[in-house]
C-alpha cells in the first residue's frame, strides 16, 4: 500500500466541521493553521531516492506494507531519533529497507522540491487581511531545519508547532490543543488546512474546522466564501 495507512475517505477542498467542530461552522475565520508538506511546500520522497534506486525499488520502499516506511516516519515524527527510526525498520522489516531509509534520511533535502504554487501569496494576503497564520506539522525534529533553510515561507508564519519537538503527533487531539494554547487562539475561530484526511478528522475532534487541501485556488475561494477579505482569482 503506497501512501499513509489509515486514511478515511474525504472530499478535497471542502469545509469540514463534524463532531466537536460542528458548532464552529458559519463562525468568522480569524486564524488559519497550515500543515507544511504538500500544503505550503512540496514533499516528494521519490525525488530523494531516484539517483540510487530503480523505480521498482522505490515503489516497494514507499509501500508501507512492504517496507514500513510510513510507520517509521510516524515514529520519527512523534519524537524518535533518526537512528531509532532506522533501527526500528531494521528490526521489523530487514536490512534492505533500513539501508534505503538511511539513504533517504541522508538525502532528505532533495525530497523538498519547492513551495506549493500560490501558497506564499495566500499567506501574505491572509496576514494583510489581519488573519493569524500558523503552522502545525508532523516533522522529525532533526530534519526540520532543512525545511526552514530551503523554504522561507515557513518563516513567514506567526508561529508553529512541530511534532518532533513536542513529542505529540497528528491526528491525535492533544497536538491540536497544544497548538491552540501555544498560539493563544480559540478553536471556534480557526481553520485547519492539511492534505491528509485523518488530520482533518483530528482537528474536528479538537473543535477546529478543517479542509483537506489539494488546490490553492479552491482554498482561496473557500476562504472568501467564508467571509475572509482577501483578493479573488481574476478571470481576466
Amino acid at each position: 500500500m503506497k501512501g499513509w495507512p489509515g486514511e478515511p475517505d474525504m472530499e478535497y477542498d471542502v469545509l469540514v466541521g463534524e463532531g466537536a467542530a460542528a458548532s464552529a461552522m458559519g463562525k468568522p475565520i480569524e486564524n488559519v493553521v497550515f500543515d507544511f508538506g504538500n500544503v505550503l511546500i512540496y514533499w516528494n520522497p521519490e525525488a530523494a531516492m531516484l539517483p540510487r534506486y530503480s523505480r521498482h525499488a522505490i515503489d516497494e520502499f514507499l509501500d508501507n506494507d512492504i517496507s514500513g516506511f510510513y510507520d517509521a516516519n510516524d515514529r520519527m515524527d512523534g519524537g524518535a531519533t533518526l537512528e531509532e527510526g532506522i533501527a526500528w525498520m531494521r528490526e521489523t522489516h530487514g536490512d534492505k529497507w533500513a539501508d534505503m531509509l538511511r539513504y533517504y534520511l541522508d538525502n532528505f533535502r532533495d525530497s523538498l522540491t519547492g513551495v506549493v504554487p500560490g501558497a506564499r501569496v495566500l499567506v501574505n494576503d491572509l496576514k494583510a487581511a489581519g488573519i493569524g497564520v500558523w503552522g502545525l506539522s508532523n516533522w522529525q525534529a532533526d530534519l526540520f531545519h532543512v525545511a526552514e533553510e530551503q523554504c522561507d515561507i515557513i518563516r513567514q508564519l506567526d508561529g508553529k508547532v512541530v511534532s518532533g519537538f513536542v513529542r505529540l503527533r497528528k491526528p491525535h487531539r492533544d497536538i491540536y490543543e497544544r497548538a491552540l494554547h501555544d498560539f493563544g487562539i480559540d478553536a471556534e475561530g480557526t481553520l485547519f488546512v492539511d492534505d491528509k484526511s485523518m488530520n482533518v478528522v483530528g482537528a474536528n475532534a479538537a473543535g477546529i474546522r478543517g479542509v483537506r487541501f489539494s488546490d490553492p485556488q479552491k482554498l482561496r475561494a473557500l476562504l472568501i466564501a467564508e467571509g475572509v477579505d482577501i483578493p479573488a482569482v481574476r478571470d481576466v
